[in-house]
C-alpha cells in the first residue's frame, strides 16, 4: 500500500504539479471509468512521469534484490551489487559509447555489455586461481572494479570537454531524467526475468548462505546455483545502470533494512527488499525533481542519505565488522 501511495505522489509532483483528480482520471480512463484528461496533462504523465516512476520502482527493486542475493550467497553483510565490478563495467561501457558518438540505445547496450564483461572477467580470474571460495571472487571483483575505474578515467581524459565529458560525468552521477518508454521497454524485460528467477530461488538463498560442505550435504549444487544467482544479480545491476547510470548505496543499505523487519530468512527479506528499494528510489527521485530549480543527480542524494542510514542500521543490528 505504501508503494502505491508513493508512486501516486511521484506522478503528481514536479515542476508541473498535477492534482489527485487528474492522476485518478488518467489511470481510470483506459478502463472507461473516467473521462480523459487534457492533452497537456496526458503528455506530461504518459511521456515523462509514468516512464520515470516505473523506472524508479524497477531500478530500486532490482538493486535491492541483487544486493540481498549477493549478501546471501557470499554470507557477507557488507557486499553490494557492484561487488564484481558490474557498475563500473557498465559505466565504462557507457563512457566508451559516448566517446564513439552512439545514441541512447547504443549507450545502453554498451553499458549492458560492459557489466557482463566485468563479471565474466572476475569469474575468469577466480577460475585461473583454481579456487572456489567467495573471498577470491570478492578480491577478483575489486581488481576488475579498479581496472574499470582506470578505463573510465582514461576515457574522461580523452573525451571532448564540451560535449562528451559532461555526459560521462552525468552518467556516473546517476539520473532518471532521460528515461523514456522506448529505453524502458528495452531494459524492463531483462529486469523482470532476472528478478522473477531470483524470487523463485529465494528459498535456496538460505541454503547457499551456509558453509559449502554443509550446503552440499543438504543437496545444493553450489557451482550451478551460485552461478545462476550471480548471473541474475549481474543482469539486474547492469540493466539498472543502463537506465539510470550509477546509483550507489541502495544495494547495500536496503537489504539490511529488509532483514531488520523480516529477519534473516531470505525467502521473506528478498521480496521485502524489492518493495523497500522501489519506495526508497521513488522518494529520492521525487526529491531530486522538486528540491531545487535544477535536478539533483541521484548518486549525490543516495550518498547523503544512504551513509547516515547505513550507520544507523549498523548500530541497530550490531553488525560485526570483524
Amino acid at each position: 500500500m505504501l508503494l502505491i501511495i508513493v508512486a501516486l505522489v511521484a506522478l503528481s509532483v514536479g515542476r508541473y504539479p498535477l492534482s489527485a483528480t487528474t492522476i485518478t482520471r488518467f489511470l481510470l480512463h483506459p478502463l472507461h471509468l473516467a473521462p480523459a484528461v487534457n492533452a497537456t496533462d496526458q503528455q506530461v504523465l504518459f511521456a515523462l512521469r509514468l516512464p520515470r516512476v516505473i523506472a524508479a520502482a524497477a531500478i530500486g527493486a532490482a538493486l535491492a534484490i541483487s544486493g540481498t542475493a549477493f549478501q546471501a550467497i557470499f554470507n557477507n553483510p557488507l557486499v553490494s551489487p557492484d561487488l564484481l565490478g558490474v557498475s563500473n563495467g557498465a559505466a565504462a561501457g557507457a563512457a566508451l559509447a559516448i566517446i564513439l558518438g552512439y545514441h541512447s540505445a547504443g549507450i545502453q547496450l554498451s553499458a549492458f555489455i560492459g557489466g557482463l564483461v566485468a563479471v565474466t572477467a572476475a569469474i575468469t580470474i577466480q577460475r585461473l586461481l583454481r579456487t572456489r571460495g567467495s573471498l577470491t571472487l570478492v578480491l577478483a571483483g575489486i581488481i576488475i572494479s579498479g581496472f574499470m575505474q582506470a578505463i573510465i578515467g582514461l576515457l574522461k581524459y580523452v573525451a571532448d570537454p564540451d560535449q562528451q565529458l559532461p555526459s560521462i560525468t552525468y552518467w556516473q552521477l546517476g539520473s532518471l531524467e532521460k528515461v523514456t518508454l522506448a529505453n524502458l521497454g528495452l531494459n524492463l524485460p531483462a529486469l523482470l526475468i532476472a528478478g522473477v528467477v531470483l524470487y523463485a530461488l529465494r528459498w535456496r538463498l538460505n541454503l547457499l548462505s551456509l558453509d559449502s560442505l554443509e550446503a552440499t550435504t543438504l543437496g545444493a549444487n553450489l557451482r550451478l546455483e551460485q552461478g545462476i544467482v550471480i548471473l541474475c544479480a549481474t543482469v539486474l545491476t547492469a540493466s539498472a545502470v543502463c537506465l539510470s547510470g550509477t546509483i550507489g548505496w541502495i544495494g547495500l543499505v536496503i537489504p539490511h533494512a529488509a532483514r531488520l523487519v523480516a529477519g534473516q530468512n531470505n525467502a521473506k527479506s528478498l521480496p521485502l527488499a524489492a518493495i523497500f528499494g522501489a519506495i526508497f528510489l521513488l522518494l529520492l527521485d521525487s526529491l531530486a525533481r522538486t528540491v531545487s530549480a535544477g535536478e539533483i543527480p541521484l548518486g549525490i542524494l543516495t550518498g547523503f542519505i544512504g551513509t547516515p542510514l547505513f550507520v544507523w542500521l549498523l548500530l541497530k543490528k550490531r553488525v560485526t565488522l570483524a
